[in-house]
């Protein structure tokens, strides 16, 4: 078993990770120990995706008890999950998630948003304990978020707020998947920089990065001078791939945008969550209202 740290004793949960190109399904225990891990692509199921996650679930409740079911879902969806319409993700539109797994499953679940899901785990695992106002953020195959402020994760109107992959940062800039133009994520995400090289983003080079880097700390420089938080923890495989630089970079563009006394100290630090972010953030919704 993997683990992340955090308190609390009773039964495990399964937690449902469902991202931009893999699911990813595991029990995991209320101190954050994490089992066996199922995966498949999404890829590979363009009809089927929901039976299929169904077939992983079931194979991993058949060897663990488990109380209830976290997911995190790439969204958009509406306010509690009830249903989902993930942009990667066609034949899931208006899709029922949360009531289609209770039924097959026969047990409570819980649907949050995925980056949002991570928000929750970086508070009760990872560098957030303890912290009340942050943002948490993924810049990966696209950029996602979620917020938290005074130690609860904003929701907004329809449970969606925090989605910081749809500020936009280039006037007129690249086309998004969510019809906009100059969105974060259509300009700074792992597929941007695909799109605009023709290489994948491991192969940046270092203005590429820069680039990226910029864009990213100008984002959360606006946001922190509009919400009032300091602290942004930064998961995903483009910001930790990149390295302390990207950091170090972003944080400094962000400075230069939140100038008023309150948001300067506003920093962008590597979540240590790492891999196991996901499954931790889908655990986290299992456990949203547990202690």
């Amino acid at each position: 078993m993997t683990s992340g740290e955090g308190a609390g004793e009773g039964p495990a949960c399964l937690a449902i990770d469902i991202g931009a190109s893999k699911v990813a399904v595991a029990v995991v225990t209320p101190g954050g120990l994490i089992g066996d891990v199922g995966r498949l692509e999404v890829a590979a199921h363009p009809r089927d995706l929901f039976s299929a996650v169904c077939g992983l679930a079931a194979a991993h409740l058949e060897r663990s008890s488990v109380d209830r079911v976290g997911v995190g879902c790439a969204g958009p969806m509406t306010a509690g999950g009830e249903t989902v319409s993930p942009l990667n993700i066609p034949a899931w539109r208006d899709f029922p998630l949360r009531d289609a797994l209770a039924a097959e499953l026969g047990l409570p679940v819980a649907v949050e948003g995925d980056a949002r899901a991570l928000a929750l785990g970086e508070g009760r695992f990872g560098a957030a304990r303890g912290v009340s106002d942050y943002l948490s953020m993924v810049v990966s195959t696209g950029v996602g978020g979620g917020l938290v402020l005074d130690g609860r994760l904003v929701d907004g109107r329809t449970g969606n707020a925090g989605h910081l992959g749809h500020l936009v940062v280039v006037e007129g800039g690249a086309p998004c998947r969510c019809g906009g133009r100059g969105c974060l994520e259509a300009e700074a995400s792992g597929g941007a920089i695909e799109r605009r090289t023709g290489r994948p983003p491991r192969e940046a080079d270092d203005g590429e990065r820069a680039r990226a880097a910029d864009l990213v700390g100008r984002a959360v420089g606006a946001l922190a001078a509009t919400l009032d938080f300091v602290h942004c923890f930064v998961a995903g495989s483009v910001a930790l791939g990149f390295g302390a630089a990207f950091l170090e970079r972003a944080t400094a563009s962000a400075r230069e945008v939140a100038r008023l006394g309150y948001a300067r100290g506003v920093t962008l630090e590597p979540s240590p969550l790492g891999a196991a972010g996901p499954l931790l953030g889908a655990a986290a919704v299992a456990w949203r209202d547990r202690p």
